[in-house]
């Protein structure tokens, strides 16, 4: 089964910079997409906000870096995470 992403987009919320107990840096945001897509022969204006997180060690540099307005294109693949409570 292939599960894979790319989004480009605007970062909307401050970034979350953590540490796992495990010792693995995470860095959680959100981006924001807005672009024209043609579907069935039409124009239409595609919209979403997406929850990131990048983690490793190799990424740090690079979310460092990351700041609300910061304009990136993410690639990786899609996981839904619901607490215990749902």
């Amino acid at each position: 089964m292939t599960n894979r992403l790319v989004l480009s987009g605007t970062v909307c919320r401050t970034p979350l910079r953590k540490v796992s107990p495990s010792g693995i840096p995470h860095c959680q945001f959100v981006l924001e997409h807005r672009s024209v897509q043609e579907e069935a022969g039409f124009h239409r204006q595609a919209w979403c906000q997406m929850p990131v997180i990048v983690s490793g060690h190799e990424n740090q540099a690079i979310t460092h870096s990351i700041t609300v307005g910061s304009r990136i294109t993410v690639q990786g693949f899609i996981s839904c995470h619901k607490a215990k409570n749902g």
